[in-house]
């Protein structure tokens, strides 16, 4: 959602993932640039290019590689939630007069505002919808990283218990 909100928005947009995999979906959602984060070449290309970079990786990962790719006085927002906390080198942050932030979801305002902006915009929500009766299934899939992006449940497969 937010390659698509950073593309609507007129941003340009650059996506990092340590998967090639992704770089063809990245794309069709509105990236401009795919970065494969464990390609050297490619984040040194970068290095000290970003105003700003949202940090939404849930799984431990080495911020201080990203902090490289801002310039100066660039922000990195987190939003993902690693089970282990971050190494953060403070020369980088000092050297550079680095911002390092969190976000929360939201509030009940701020949904609505972007509920209103997706409707405005006709941005939605890339899911894979399963009946009920698939959750172990999909349960399973996402202890294997075999899911896109999320799954939702058709509730009227409910019904049919």
């Amino acid at each position: 959602m937010a390659i698509k909100f950073a593309d609507t928005l007129g941003a340009h947009v650059v996506v990092s993932t340590t998967s090639p995999k992704k770089k063809e979906d990245a794309l069709r959602l509105g990236a401009d640039e795919v970065i494969i984060s464990r390609n050297s070449d490619q984040m040194s290309k970068h290095k000290s290019s970003f105003d700003f970079i949202l940090d939404a990786v849930s799984a431990e990962h080495d911020i201080n590689s990203y902090m490289q790719l801002l310039h100066r006085d660039g922000n990195i927002t987190v939003v993902g939630a690693p089970d282990k906390p971050f190494a953060v080198t403070a020369f980088s942050l000092i050297s550079k007069r680095l911002s390092l932030s969190g976000s929360p979801i939201g509030g009940i305002a701020e949904t609505q505002e972007m509920l209103d902006f997706c409707g405005k915009h006709n941005i939605t929500a890339d899911v894979e919808v399963i009946p009920i009766q698939k959750v172990t299934e999909a349960y399973e899939r996402l202890s294997n990283a075999d899911v896109k992006y999320r799954f939702s449940i058709d509730m009227a497969s409910l019904k049919s218990q």
